[in-house]
């Protein structure tokens, strides 16, 4: 049987730590969205800590055309409060929650996999 290596044009998460995250040799040391959709370029997502996060972080992505949002909640596991998630329960978009570094890996994965995801990574510094 004859393999074939996945090809993805999606950014690619190339480091990360408790202050920052590198995509595609950019060092971003803010919270972030990570995306594979062409169309949505790696940006700032959230303004603040987790206790501050709301419905409004979330939302915006229940019409993105992404099939999974992965949330990383930090340097430690911290669940996302379910209304926060309605939208995006709503379109049927899963929603995965680990550490911003196991989110990381994950993204890398299902990216380089062809799936549609975007990675929301809380970066508390």
């Amino acid at each position: 049987m004859k393999l074939q290596p996945d090809k993805s044009n999606a950014p690619t998460i190339n480091a990360y730590d408790r202050t920052g995250i590198e995509v595609n040799g950019v060092r971003y040391e803010q919270s972030l969205s990570v995306s594979s959709l062409p169309h949505i370029p790696p940006a700032a997502w959230a303004t603040g800590p987790f206790e501050a996060l709301g419905a409004s972080d979330f939302q915006s992505w229940a019409q993105s055309g992404v099939e999974l949002v992965l949330f990383g909640s930090g340097q430690k596991l911290r669940f996302a409060k379910p209304q926060w998630l309605q939208d995006l329960m709503a379109q049927g978009i899963g929603v995965e929650t680990m550490d911003t570094a196991a989110a990381c890996r994950t993204y890398n994965i299902l990216a380089s996999e062809g799936r549609k995801v975007v990675a929301l990574l809380l970066i508390e510094s």
